[in-house]
């Protein structure tokens, strides 16, 4: 069974509260459990991790590699910020695909650039948690091309 890393970041921990109006009220433990019950639908192993700190995500991102087949990753404000996340991705070579609750490119102009899009297999935002699902749909359809190739 093919395994993979649910990843968020800063903030993500306050869902259900935080800006409802433009994140939902879905809490960060409903997007989990949504995560972990598609994948075991999908025939993926899901396991979920959250931090605040751009350090422990680089961790998490290390650990993955020859444990995990892929990554979804909702990297907060980390995505505008972080070159380290984007380069702990590259130096992984594991595939990942960006994901946002909120769409990111109708929001303020800083929002729109990404670094994890120069090393994610591709992004999906502005559908709310579903983009968890779709993300990892996503992951397992691309990881499934992988090794037809």
């Amino acid at each position: 069974m093919q395994k993979a890393l649910i990843l968020n970041g800063p903030n993500l921990n306050l869902l259900g509260t935080r800006q409802p109006e433009v994140y939902g009220s879905t809490t960060l433990k409903m997007v989990e459990d949504l995560c972990l019950n598609h994948g075991k639908s999908i025939g993926l192993e899901v396991a979920c991790f959250q931090s605040n700190h751009e350090g422990a995500l680089i961790d998490a991102i290390h650990a993955a590699k020859g444990v995990q087949d892929g990554i979804v990753l909702n990297a907060g404000a980390y995505t505008h910020t972080s070159i380290a996340l984007m380069d702990a991705i590259a130096s992984v070579e594991l595939p990942v695909v960006e994901v946002h609750l909120s769409n990111i490119h109708a929001r303020e102009e800083f929002r729109h650039t990404s670094y994890i899009a120069h090393v994610a297999v591709g992004q999906i935002c502005g559908f709310g948690a579903q983009g968890y699902v779709l993300a990892l749909d996503a992951l397992t359809a691309h990881l499934k091309d992988r090794v037809s190739e």
